[in-house]
């Protein structure tokens, strides 16, 4: 079996089965009392298991390991990337070469700039790996051999297909990755990242687990001296369960007090029978109680809805034209007032850097003439430096994109040239992307 050395070995080593895992428990048993811990800890340690000597799940329908532990994104995907994706870079390129490249690139609203080295960073997130996902071809290009581009790019394609909530029949684009050694086929991919055994990767997750480390350990630890971390985490932690336990009692407490005045106002105001059951109004009551705790809830914004909504308006009920409307497959947002509400067509091509904006916008405006009706030519222009955009949901993914924000900013002393976020958008609704 394979230890962490041989992860990389272009061959299956044996799997970890319970048949196996239960005969390995049972030599060390017969050689060291398990209660004797240290001993049984090291014997164990021959077999690379640890000091656990019965194992909850033995007797467990269909418990192997080698099946259940399911695959999961952090570790799977973006550890990997890093781990092996950048590394390779790195020794091709070199880290003074990449370490350059990362430093010029724009900064855009949403993820990170990497303004100083990204080759020695420490305590790297997965929020990290993908930010570096998202530059890393850019950043490579030029300057890498064509065949490695290929490569990371067709690794970096099967990370953003293998999230899909629904990869059968597989993606064409896996036939990339059968060059490898050990992935002779598409089928042999999805064997590999376990999706055949126990469904697609996007529904597992160790973000759970991963999380109490910063709000049991990281977050506490702010609040020491950093001395003697460990009374001073456990005072913490200790304080915060208190408050956490009064906020719940009054929440309880409060919910109570307005049921029992709502079911004092009932009984004065109405002398029928009420048609819903006791067993439905313990329900409600239990929805109350939960909907009162405490908690933080951020939803996010659907523009998708929101325009539709503005476009199914009476005409003269809404102000036009919209500021939230899509386009192709994106949906826009626009905020209500225009960082320039008034500028001419020059004043803007000067202020913006752009000495073919005049042309362009005639160009625009002859095709808008062609197919439009009653079209106006503005005389002078509304500019926006903010714009909002949110993708479609793809990939059978229930949840609606973030939305990403792009800046427009003219020339400063800090930006010579300005600061534009660039955006390719698809407004051909007989082309699908992606």
């Amino acid at each position: 079996m394979a230890m962490f050395k041989q992860f990389g070995d272009p061959f299956h080593h044996e799997p970890r089965t319970t048949a196996t895992m239960l005969a390995q428990l049972s030599v060390v048993k017969s050689k060291v009392d398990p209660n004797d811990i240290e001993a049984f800890f090291r014997e164990a340690q021959r077999f690379c298991l640890n000091r656990v000597s019965e194992l909850f799940w033995r007797n467990f329908p269909l418990s192997c390991p080698s099946f259940f532990i399911t695959p999961e994104l952090l570790h799977y995907l973006h550890k990997e990337f890093w781990d092996h994706d950048l590394q390779w870079c790195l020794n091709i390129i070199g880290e003074a070469e990449i370490d350059f490249r990362f430093s010029v690139l724009q900064p855009t609203a949403g993820s990170r700039h990497f303004k100083g080295s990204i080759s020695k960073l420490k305590q790297v997130t997965g929020r990290v790996h993908c930010d570096v996902q998202c530059y890393l071809i850019a950043v490579i290009a030029g300057a890498a051999p064509p065949e490695v581009v290929v490569a990371i790019c067709a690794l970096m394609d099967f990370r953003y297909h293998v999230q899909a909530f629904s990869l059968f029949p597989l993606p064409l684009m896996f036939s990339m990755l059968i060059s490898t050694p050990c992935l002779k086929t598409a089928d042999d991919v999805a064997k590999a990242i376990g999706i055949k055994r126990v469904g697609v990767t996007i529904q597992w997750t160790v973000d759970t687990t991963e999380h109490p480390h910063v709000s049991e350990i990281k977050t506490p630890a702010r609040s020491t001296n950093n001395n003697n971390y460990d009374p001073q985490i456990c005072r913490y932690l200790d304080r915060a369960e208190k408050c956490r336990s009064f906020e719940l009692a009054t929440s309880l407490r409060e919910q109570d007090a307005i049921r029992n005045q709502n079911t004092l106002l009932d009984g004065e105001n109405s002398d029928e029978p009420s048609d819903v059951s006791d067993g439905e109004d313990d329900d409600r009551y239990n929805a109350s109680q939960v909907s009162g705790l405490p908690g933080h809830a951020r939803p996010s914004t659907n523009y998708f809805t929101i325009s539709a909504r503005l476009c199914g308006k009476q005409t003269g009920s809404v102000l036009l034209p919209l500021h939230s409307f899509i386009a192709g497959s994106m949906a826009v947002n626009l905020s209500y007032a225009p960082s320039l509400r008034q500028i001419s067509v020059d004043e803007a091509a000067q202020k913006f850097g752009l000495p073919d904006l005049r042309a362009a916008l005639a160009d625009f405006l002859w095709h808008e003439e062609q197919y439009s009706e009653g079209f106006v030519h503005p005389i002078e222009l509304q500019l926006w430096c903010k714009v909002w955009l949110q993708n479609e949901p793809i990939h059978g993914n229930p949840d609606v994109p973030p939305v990403q924000t792009l800046f427009c900013s003219p020339p400063t002393g800090l930006w010579a040239l300005g600061h534009y976020d660039a955006a390719i958008f698809n407004v051909d609704a007989q082309c699908k992307w992606p």
